[in-house]
């Protein structure tokens, strides 16, 4: 098993955005002034990791960076025995909000990309990470990560897991092992069905 000194975590390709989507104005988050990231990874990925939003690719100076949460996600991946290509990550919101917006209105709104997407990709497994990405992609306002992982759900006829958001492990170090083995259920189900 690699250790994180070890592991060299990279900046995914990114899938384009649908030409007649790179302008839209639906949610209102095109005001924000942030561009849509449609995913990144492997768009024929069998499992679709499912986040709020997406954070900076950019720093300031427009130079490309890998943040936290990609740095955080590949790492414990690679440790649960998946590899970058199993992997397609997806956002409920297309854009990274920078200011308030009407949050329900606004996810109901961006569902409508994510559903597109799964029509389309057809991946075999689910993976939503982080209460926000749960409760909206589940429509549940209520459900929470604590209570519903390690086990799976029919959502939308997916089979879907769910996880501590990349961000929180690296703020609370003692989720890791939780993170971890959430991975490793995931990547156990897929070996599985590859069999």
């Amino acid at each position: 098993m690699k250790t994180i000194s070890e592991f060299c975590p990279k900046t995914l390709t990114e899938e384009p955005t649908p030409d007649h989507l790179v302008d839209c104005k639906d949610c209102g988050l095109y005001d924000h002034g942030t561009r849509m990231v449609w995913g990144e990874g492997n768009p024929e990925a069998p499992i679709m990791i499912i986040l709020d939003n997406p954070g900076a690719r950019e720093n300031r100076g427009g130079e490309s960076f890998l943040c936290g949460t990609r740095q955080t996600l590949q790492e414990v991946a690679s440790d649960a025995g998946l590899k970058i290509d199993d992997l397609y990550v997806t956002f409920i919101l297309k854009r990274k909000p920078v200011r308030a917006y009407e949050k329900e209105v606004t996810r109901q709104i961006c569902m409508q990309h994510l559903n597109q997407q799964l029509t389309e990709k057809k991946p075999r497994l689910l993976l939503c990470l982080g209460n926000v990405a749960v409760q909206s992609f589940f429509q549940d306002p209520e459900a929470e990560v604590k209570s519903l992982r390690g086990s799976w759900h029919d959502i939308q006829g997916f089979q879907t897991a769910v996880a501590y958001h990349p961000l929180a492990v690296r703020r609370r170090p003692n989720l890791r092992s939780l993170f971890l083995e959430d991975l490793r259920f995931v990547a156990e189900r897929y070996s599985d069905l590859t069999g």
